[in-house]
């Protein structure tokens, strides 16, 4: 039987503060993993209803079960939302992640993309990325680091390329509905 481990998210800005943490994730074991994603060592972690605290306190429940890839080295990170009219996948330009202790961590750079299920793809947050790189005053080799993760994150979702695959998505949180013995909202 997988064993599935408790696991936080905590996402950062450039100058150290937190800026968005989700309580309770579940990583996906490798021995669940597709070949694939193993060979990659992307950490997937599946979330369901799960408290989120934003940098202002503010907290909320999440109303949609997400599936989220973290790529060592890479730096942005993809969130497979599984919505009921299809996945629609929302991708952070962020710091490669760290794992430590059952909590992994990146920086957010604010540059988002976001694949609907239709496959448009949108890229959000321009004016945030720059208002926010002068106010934290991020290096020239940030700038150029976030610049060639948001390129690599478009390659990959152009050629339909992983993580951008709806059904490995879905059969991720079905397996980890059958191991909790849970059913679907």
């Amino acid at each position: 039987m997988n064993h599935y481990e408790p696991c936080v998210i905590k996402s950062f800005k450039h100058n150290g503060h937190i800026h968005r943490l989700w309580r309770q994730n579940w990583v996906v074991p490798s021995e669940a993993l597709t070949e694939q994603h193993r060979e990659e060592s992307i950490i997937v972690l599946i979330n369901r209803q799960t408290p989120i605290e934003e940098s202002d306190g503010k907290q909320w429940i999440s109303r949609v079960p997400a599936v989220s890839f973290f790529l060592p080295g890479e730096w942005f990170n993809v969130v497979a939302l599984l919505e009921n009219s299809g996945v629609r996948y929302y991708c952070n330009v962020a710091s490669p992640p760290y794992r430590y202790d059952g909590v992994l961590t990146y920086i957010d750079y604010d540059l988002d993309v976001i694949r609907t299920s239709d496959g448009n793809r949108h890229v959000v947050d321009q004016d945030e990325y720059e208002q926010h790189k002068q106010l934290y005053h991020y290096p020239q080799h940030v700038q150029n680091k976030v610049r060639q993760g948001l390129h690599a994150l478009l390659g990959r979702m152009e050629k339909g390329q992983q993580p951008f695959h709806d059904e490995i998505a879905q059969r991720y949180y079905r397996e980890w509905l059958e191991c909790f013995g849970e059913e679907e909202l």
